[in-house]
């Protein structure tokens, strides 16, 4: 799947920069669209003309998604596809500027309705898109009925259905080489002191217990959002916790806050010398060449790690036990991955409402996952071997930490996820408590 980096709201100030462009463009597309389809899915026209999909990248949804492409476009011969595939930092930017241009079809939203307790001056450029109508409505599409209901109903936004779920991923867990593990005698931990037990008896070895791909930053956070994951479990704690600390009952420099961000600093402790510099595109052939017995990651990325590894040893991945209680470690915190949502001031509805319908079909649906190595968000549809070794943990769906925290868009970067995993050393030069208190400083700040 595409790279799944730690959610960020941007500001408001550059949403509503990027809504009030996008009305316009909306407005002068409901003067000049010529493609209409009714609120079923069903067209008017056969799809014909040139149809602009803009999704963030990442190797294996972009092989996937080319797949289905190629296919609709064998169905429709008269539609000509131009795919763009844009890096994850940058596609922020470049969805901006393509909406307001008026030149993308099909992109990535993920609106999100706030918590009562959250300030409106954090809602992200996707909310207030779908609220100026940025996006097509498509709770009535025939093809919605293709998704797992209660999957859409976490979607929902005001109520209305806006994007296209593509699958489900987990990321508060480690892939690791089953074979050195076997060769070595080592057991899967399901504690805290078991984790960092193991990880030592790994370093004695001459083998860094974890990759990380510090350089990107974003990687280096999938240890805290796993730590945050053991020691806040459920989706209720984890709804509290954000409660408390926008309430500014909890805070960033406490006790329990500290335990986080300690959780953190451990990991860094196991990870491999000089891991800020290593690049996240770097990681897979360092796990294959048996640099690192684990490495935190996203099962997004269990396609690319496959081909890394080829037949060079067995791999597995289990959660990141940062709890000393075995059972709150059970369960994989994971999110929906992309979704998919039409521009209402698209110039070519017929075929982008034809290209959801044609993705949905349960068929079509069915190769997606077997390429992305995603999750499937439809019923019936058959899991990858690998998906099927992880099942333990993910029969009950947990969201991960950043998909229930919603950051303040006044307060500081230090306060963004908000535990300061990236200025802990060596990505910063912090220990724990100046992390924690960087945090806190620039927390309040935002009041």
């Amino acid at each position: 799947m595409a790279r799944t980096a730690p959610r960020l709201r941007r500001s408001t100030v550059r949403a509503v920069a990027l809504v009030t462009a996008a009305v316009a463009t909306v407005a002068l597309a409901g003067c000049t669209s010529s493609t209409s389809s009714s609120s079923t899915g069903s067209t008017t026209a056969t799809p014909s003309g040139t149809l602009n999909i803009a999704v963030s990248s990442g190797d294996a949804s972009d092989t996937a998604f080319k797949a289905i492409n190629a296919a609709f476009e064998k169905k429709y011969p008269k539609v000509k596809i131009n795919f763009s595939s844009i890096p994850n930092n940058n596609y922020p930017a470049a969805k901006s500027s393509r909406l307001t241009a008026g030149n993308v079809d099909i992109l990535i939203a993920a609106p999100q309705e706030l918590p009562s307790y959250v300030s409106k001056t954090s809602e992200s450029d996707d909310d207030l898109a779908a609220d100026n109508g940025v996006f097509l409505d498509l709770t009535n599409q025939s093809f919605m009925k293709d998704y797992t209901p209660s999957l859409l109903k976490s979607l929902a936004y005001k109520g209305k259905q806006y994007t296209v779920p593509t699958g489900v991923s987990y990321y508060t867990g480690v892939f690791y080489n089953k074979t050195m593990f076997a060769k070595n005698g080592w057991s899967i931990p399901t504690t805290w002191d078991q984790f960092t037990a193991l990880s030592q008896k790994i370093q004695a070895s001459g083998v860094s217990p974890l990759g990380i791909g510090g350089k990107d930053s974003w990687p280096a956070g999938l240890t805290m959002i796993s730590a945050v994951q053991g020691l806040y479990p459920t989706q209720a704690d984890k709804n509290t916790l954000a409660k408390d600390i926008w309430k500014k009952k909890t805070s960033l420099s406490s006790s329990s806050s500290q335990e986080i961000l300690d959780r953190v600093k451990t990991m860094y402790s196991y990870a491999e010398p000089n891991f800020a510099g290593v690049s996240y595109a770097a990681v897979p052939a360092g796990f294959a060449a048996g640099k690192y017995a684990m490495t935190p990651d996203g099962t997004w990325d269990q396609p690319t790690i496959a081909a890394a590894v080829g037949s060079k040893f067995d791999y597995g991945y289990f959660p990141i036990p940062t709890s000393n209680t075995a059972s709150d470690n059970a369960t994989l915190g994971g999110k929906v991955d992309l979704r998919l949502a039409v521009a209402s001031a698209t110039k070519n509805k017929t075929a982008a409402l034809a290209y959801l319908a044609f993705y949905s079909n349960p068929k079509n649906y069915a190769t997606y996952v077997k390429l992305s190595g995603t999750a499937p968000a439809e019923p019936n549809i058959p899991s990858s071997s690998f998906l099927t070794g992880i099942s333990k943990y993910t029969k009950t769906f947990s969201p991960a930490w950043d998909t229930i925290w919603v950051p303040n868009s006044k307060a500081g970067a230090a306060a963004t996820f908000p535990f300061n995993y990236a200025g802990l050393s060596p990505l910063g030069s912090g220990s724990v408590s100046t992390a924690a208190s960087a945090s806190e400083k620039d927390w309040l700040a935002g009041f």
